[in-house]
């Protein structure tokens, strides 16, 4: 994963965008190690203090278009 400012920027207006297909895009341009990160930071601002509401929205939006991603990760053995 490129970890420069601009890429990361990129990355997360991405899966924070509440559009399905770029959040999609975004994640499946990741290896399996930054997806497994990404996803526990998502379920972290859903369910930790601290975020705003809108980003906890944004956050939930992203997992659950990721729903299925997680799943074919799961049934080909990568959890």
């Amino acid at each position: 994963m490129d970890n420069s400012p601009e890429h990361l920027e990129l990355l997360w207006n991405a899966l924070l965008s509440r559009q399905p297909e770029l959040i999609r895009k975004a994640f499946e341009s990741l290896d399996l190690t930054s997806r497994k990160n990404i996803i526990t930071h998502l379920q972290n601002m859903v369910n930790e203090p601290g975020w705003q509401p809108e980003q906890r929205i944004s956050a939930k939006d992203a997992l659950q278009a990721l729903e299925n991603h997680m799943d074919q990760d799961i049934q080909n053995g990568h959890h």
